[in-house]
């Protein structure tokens, strides 16, 4: 950890809503002037689309049918921790992109003077911009641990947050999402599920034990089989349960307050209506990061 160079990593599966984290961070920097290096989680697979592919058909062949994007065989654990470890003592690092869309193969190829990337690969590696005030992630792996390869990338994280929808809805968002978006079926969307399960457990569960603030969306609606949802519930049909690991400090009085038909359900967790999630996160946030970027000017 450290005041100078600070990590702030959002963690969370895919769908779990880490976007809308990252969209409450930015109008957070764009306000406070701050100057954030921005890296994105996909970015540290390990293997492009056409080599997970290629990789998990031949697990399978080897009855291996829980290989998955959420574990070790497919991710840099180590370049993760060795990133945020090198941000924190320099404030330098160097970070590349996962092309998602032939919209971002075009403006990858054009900034890296290339003519050949495709979605589903990865960008050259660069060096972050200079002069930046912190260094900020989201995705699926900053709070990660593997204790078999010694890693413990959360060491060097100045703020750590999690967001995790309650399973069931993690699931039915998921299954519209991949619909929506790729076009599979919800039988395929399950069978990814299946396969992650194992992986999901043991490398991204834990990660919200050790989150210093949590953001979990809880549905007011029945979700009890979320395979035959026909829609996901909307952010007025959920509460968001923010739980803080160490509640010393916390302003509480302040956030209800601020934060309409908010209320307490422990000494350290706070319940707000779902429609009010992006309102809470600023409003949570905001005075965090004015405290970090002081700091940071006293050091």
């Amino acid at each position: 950890m450290s005041r100078k160079h600070p990590v702030i990593a959002v963690t969370g599966s895919s769908g779990a809503g880490t976007t809308t984290v990252k969209r409450a961070f930015e109008n957070i920097f764009r306000r406070e002037k701050i100057s954030a290096a921005v890296v994105e989680g996909d970015s540290l697979h390990s293997l492009d689309r056409m080599a997970f592919r290629a990789a998990a058909a031949e697990a399978a062949k080897a009855g291996n049918h829980s290989f998955s994007h959420f574990g070790p065989e497919a991710n840099h654990f180590d370049k993760i921790e060795e990133m945020f470890k090198m941000y924190s003592e320099t404030g330098m690092c160097k970070r590349r992109y996962y092309v998602h869309s032939e919209d971002e193969a075009v403006q990858h190829n054009k900034h890296f003077n290339l003519t050949n990337l495709k979605p589903g690969e990865f960008t050259p590696w660069e060096d972050i911009e200079a002069d930046t005030d912190l260094l900020f992630y989201e995705g699926l792996h900053g709070l990660v641990k593997d204790e078999s390869q010694g890693i413990d990338a959360g060491k060097y994280v100045d703020l750590g947050i999690g967001v995790v929808p309650i399973v069931n809805l993690e699931w039915i968002q998921k299954i519209h999402r991949d619909k929506a978006e790729r076009g599979y079926s919800a039988e395929a969307t399950v069978d990814t599920i299946l396969r992650r399960m194992p992986d999901y457990i043991n490398y991204i569960t834990p990660q919200f034990t050790n989150s210093d603030i949590n953001f979990q969306r809880v549905a007011t609606v029945d979700t009890s089989n979320p395979f035959i949802a026909r829609d996901i519930p909307t952010p007025d049909e959920s509460f968001v349960v923010i739980r803080f690991r160490n509640p010393r400090g916390v302003d509480f009085p302040y956030y209800l307050s601020m934060i309409p038909g908010s209320f307490m359900s422990r000494a350290n967790t706070l319940v707000v209506n779902g429609g009010k999630m992006s309102h809470a996160m600023e409003i949570i946030l905001a005075p965090i990061m004015h405290e970090m970027i002081e700091n940071k000017s006293k050091r």
